[in-house]
Order: C-alpha cells, then sequence, then structure tokens
C-alpha cells in the first residue's frame, strides 16, 4: 500500500501524536529511559493537569504504560518513538545547515548514510570568508596535527596537503586514505611521486583506490571530523565550506562511511 494511502487513512491519528508539542516530548523523553510524572514536568515545563490528559492519551495508543518507577515505552511504543526520534534529528541537522545541503551534491553520500544524516547534528558549518579566504584549509591542517590517527576519503589532491599528511606519517601518526582513480594516477606523477616514495617504509600509511565516483571529500580522525560535499551547480568540489564535529555519533557515522568505500577499494602498492 502507498506511504500517501495509508496517510489518508490514519491522518487523524497522525496528526494526534505529531501536532502535539506534549505528546512528542513525552515519548522522545520516555524513549531515553523511565520517567515519572515529576521527571516529565520538568523535561517539558508543564504542569501535571497538562500532562496526564496526554499521557491517558498515549496510553490508550499502546504507547506509553505506567510502571513501578514511572512510565515506560512499549513494545509498539519503542518503534515509534525510534522513528520519531530519527526524523527529528534528521529535520533539525537539515534546518540547522540547509543552506549548505541545499547548494551540494546530496548524491555524493550513499543511500544508507543519507538515512543517518541526522547523526551530524552537533556538527558545526566553516566556511572561508573575505577576510579569511584560508579558514576551512586552517582548519583542517588544525584537525590533522591534533589527530592520533586518520582516515580521508579525497577526490582532490593538493601539493600542500600532501606535505600535511606526509609531517604525519612520519611523526608515527596512522593514515589512510581512499582516493579515485584520476586522483590515483596524478600521485603517481610529481610533485607527488617523490614524496610517496619517501614514505614507501612507514607501514602505518596506507592509500586505497576506488572506481567508483567520489563526490564527497572526508577526514575523519580520533578526536575530528572534516566533512565536504561537491557543488550542486558546477559539481565540482567545494573546499570554502565544511562540516566539522567532535561529537562522537557524527565521528562514527565518518567511520561507517569511509569503511563502505574502504571494502570497494584496491590497495595502491608502490
Amino acid at each position: 500500500m502507498e506511504p500517501l494511502t495509508v496517510y489518508n487513512k490514519t491522518y487523524k491519528l497522525v496528526q494526534s501524536i505529531y501536532s502535539s508539542r506534549l505528546k512528542i516530548q513525552i515519548l522522545l523523553s520516555v524513549f531515553e529511559g523511565t520517567k515519572t510524572l515529576s521527571e516529565l514536568r520538568d523535561v517539558t515545563g508543564s504542569t501535571s493537569q497538562a500532562l496526564i490528559p496526554k499521557i491517558r492519551s498515549l496510553e490508550h495508543l499502546a504507547l506509553i504504560e505506567a510502571k513501578e518507577h514511572g512510565y515506560v515505552l512499549t513494545p509498539i511504543g519503542k518503534i515509534i518513538g525510534s522513528k520519531i526520534r530519527d526524523f527529528i534529528l534528521t529535520q533539525g541537522e537539515l534546518m540547522q545547515h540547509r543552506d549548505f545541503w541545499a547548494t551540494h551534491d546530496l548524491e555524493g553520500i550513499p543511500q544508507p548514510f543519507l538515512q543517518e544524516i541526522g547523526d551530524l547534528i552537533s556538527s558545526d558549518l566553516t566556511f572561508d570568508t573575505t577576510d579569511n579566504i584560508f579558514h576551512v584549509y586552517s582548519n583542517y591542517l588544525s584537525i590533522l596535527a591534533e589527530a592520533s590517527s586518520i582516515r580521508g576519503i579525497s577526490s582532490v589532491m593538493s601539493a600542500g596537503l600532501a606535505d600535511a599528511l606526509a609531517g604525519r606519517v612520519i611523526a608515527g601518526i596512522p593514515i589512510e586514505l581512499i582516493v579515485n582513480r584520476t586522483v590515483a594516477e596524478s600521485l603517481m606523477q610529481e610533485p607527488f611521486i617523490s614524496k610517496l616514495r619517501s614514505l614507501v617504509a612507514y607501514k602505518h600509511f596506507q592509500i586505497w583506490i576506488t572506481d567508483e565516483p567520489l563526490r564527497l571529500g572526508i577526514t575523519v580522525t580520533d578526536k575530528k571530523l572534516s566533512f565536504g560535499l561537491n557543488k550542486k551547480e558546477t559539481g565540482t568540489y567545494d573546499s570554502s565550506a565544511d562540516l566539522n564535529s567532535s561529537d562522537p555519533k557524527a565521528l562514527e557515522w565518518a567511520q561507517h562511511l569511509f569503511q563502505y568505500y574502504k571494502e570497494r577499494s584496491t590497495l595502491l602498492t608502490l
């Protein structure tokens, strides 16, 4: 059955939940664990008189139930609660940085990771300005300098970036890079090939090659994430805007995305 058909049949029920601030707050709060009425008052900033009818309604829908120490989600409530939570985080991130998402090529992100884009909710947007045209690059170098491990996906390479990465390799930092075929071919020429040859002895440095199109750039370390995309209008990588985060969920999202491409790549041997 098509979603629109289902909605047309159940829209009153859907609206009874989504149109109520208190019901959403109760579900999101109880999703994190058992909550007493007093705790729900603190979370929502509402009175018991306002909360109790909403609680009764959610109990009637079999979404929450009363236990000895407070209210908990039912098995059905856990399913609905997880969907609501995901929707809130997804909408929150896409609206928080809506200009970034609207002007960049989201098709560069594999579908399973688009579904989890809410994991980036604690990200900040770094961008170049007329007063600081190297803001993104300077911030990126700081991320590299603070890292104890580095994983990256890139469709572009520059001499300056190569020097920065080589310095971290020599310093003993484990680095794995995934590049596309075009970048791999450029690495076999100067000024890159001599740098690569000087790093052959460092076993903690690996380069992987993918034949899949790369329309994104990611660097994820043990501490930070730097994430960029291709511009929608030009189709070229936008080095002037990056999402940055140190949130564990964002780092986990990026690590999984790196592994996704690594499993589809081959190791470059010199």
